[in-house]
């Protein structure tokens, strides 16, 4: 990853916490902690993919429609995050498979 990478990455990262702060109050509040709860179970493509980019695209639909965010989501935040996450692969599956191929290390 050279340098220009770098850069490109911190401006993708800087627009897409604009979007998050230009959207209604309860929807940023939900999506922080959403954020905080998937950096912790941690899927593997988090950063790389399209998971939080969407979560915003979501959530814009849901505040242009007038609703609420747990309208959009439902009351449990955790589950929701869950049922995004449930076919990727997490590094706690990675270190399973390491503990697997490395018994006794």
């Amino acid at each position: 990853m050279g340098i220009q990478d770098i850069i490109e990455g911190k401006k993708q990262w800087r627009a897409h916490l604009a979007r998050v702060k230009a959207l209604p109050p309860d929807y940023q509040i939900v999506y922080k902690e959403m954020q905080k709860y998937l950096f912790k179970v941690g899927p593997v493509d988090l950063i790389e993919g399209n998971l939080l980019p969407g979560i915003v695209d979501f959530f814009e639909e849901g505040a242009a429609t007038g609703r609420g965010v747990l309208e959009v989501i439902g009351e449990d935040v955790a589950a929701f995050c869950d049922e995004l996450i449930k076919d990727s692969r997490t590094y706690a599956d990675l270190y399973q498979e390491s503990i697997k191929e490395h018994p006794g290390k």
